[in-house]
């Protein structure tokens, strides 16, 4: 019996160890691209900014062919697979001088985090009872929170020696190539999809509709901050500059509570989880527009934080209950696509509102944020939790 409860533990950080490379994965070095614009000066400067943007690209290309890996490789072996592709493509990155070589080895990453992403959360639904699932869920949701935390960190302080040491801060890979490949099973766990194949993928994507749209609406939604948010602070000229990367990292760890309280809030709210994130989003956004200032934009992060840590592992761990031991390999993947979508489309929906509304509305970002946020409670309202189904 120990023994059981001892290799249940290993699997379950093993698994877990992978959630902490995922969902940051391509923005990791983000705090490292002024360093490497003005050493890439003579270069398009959209090739520069491709290196945060291109692996997300090839994570959703790989998402999509990755059901058929399932059926070539079993769980260890392509796990670390994908983690060779994330560990030696991140850090090989800072080697070369010629900015397409550097997009070559982010595409490498893509396509490891591609490998690794539907396998985090799904392995979880594949080893582990449906009344653990939605605990691990949250656990999940926490470390890629602090594995986004942790990366930002190293990446920041690695890119002050240099802008090719930044990428160093992929060698994180190393701790989940260790334990998965010690502790990890090599099952192949494609049988029960192969079972249900009836449906075909239009009848997975059918079915799953509601999760893909919800977990696009959230990535979406919340996308914004980071991306807007340094701007925003810095052109209200209330706050300092130099408490700007404080509230964020802030954000980050209520983030990263909002994953551990995950799932006591699903025992306080029941059916109505699921409007726990859109709502959060809609305050947290309605506060950093209307409210503003020190009170505003610290209100504002603390419930956007929140919104994107809890709500998460709710999408996930509805999708994999209704899914079952086969969300592995047929909800997982467009889930995952969908949130890596979301990350390389942001920017562009965000650059199409801007050019239509200009400098007409104040705040522009956080209201297109407040607008994604009612899409975001409108489509919640449609998804029905396991027990009402």
């Amino acid at each position: 019996m120990s023994n059981q409860t001892n290799h249940g533990k290993t699997l379950t950080v093993s698994i877990l160890s992978l959630s902490l490379l995922t969902v940051m994965a391509g923005a990791a070095v983000a705090p490292a691209l002024s360093v490497i614009q003005a050493h890439f000066a003579d270069t398009n400067q959209l090739f520069v900014q491709m290196i945060i943007s291109v692996p997300a690209l090839f994570i959703v290309i790989t998402n999509f062919i990755f059901p058929k890996l399932c059926k070539l490789f079993g769980v260890k072996t392509l796990v670390l697979i994908g983690l060779l592709f994330y560990t030696a493509g991140g850090c090989a990155a800072g080697l070369f001088d010629n900015i397409f070589l550097v997009l070559v080895m982010r595409a490498l990453v893509g396509i490891g985090v591609g490998i690794i992403m539907p396998l985090s959360t799904g392995l979880l639904s594949y080893y582990f009872k449906p009344e653990q699932q939605v605990g691990l869920m949250g656990y999940s949701s926490a470390m890629n929170q602090m594995g986004g935390v942790i990366a930002t960190l190293l990446s920041g302080l690695l890119a002050n020696i240099s802008w090719r040491i930044s990428f160093l801060v992929y060698l994180m890979g190393l701790i989940s190539i260790v334990l998965c490949l010690i502790y990890l099973p090599n099952d192949k766990i494609t049988q029960e999809s192969d079972k249900k194949k009836s449906s075909g993928e239009a009848g997975v994507f059918r079915n799953s509709f509601l999760y893909i749209l919800a977990m696009f609406l959230l990535m979406s939604t919340f996308f914004i901050y980071p991306a807007n948010f340094a701007m925003e602070t810095v052109s209200e000229g209330i706050i300092p500059q130099n408490y700007i990367a404080v509230i964020m990292a802030g954000m980050d760890f209520v983030a990263f509570c909002g994953g551990l309280l995950f799932v006591r809030a699903k025992k306080l709210l029941g059916g109505n989880t699921r409007f726990l994130a859109p709502l959060c989003f809609l305050i947290g956004y309605l506060s950093l527009a209307f409210i503003g200032g020190w009170a505003g934009t610290l209100i504002g992060s603390v419930f956007v934080g929140f919104a994107n840590g809890a709500g998460i592992p709710y999408i996930m761990s509805e999708a994999s209950l209704k899914a079952g031991k086969a969300a592995a390999t047929t909800v997982m993947p467009l889930i995952s696509a969908a949130l890596y979508l979301a990350q390389f489309i942001s920017p562009v929906l965000m650059s199409i509102v801007t050019a239509v509304f200009g400098s007409t509305v104040s705040h522009l970002p956080y209201c297109f944020a407040i607008v994604l946020s009612i899409l975001f409670v409108l489509c919640s309202s449609l998804i029905k939790s396991g027990k009402e189904e």
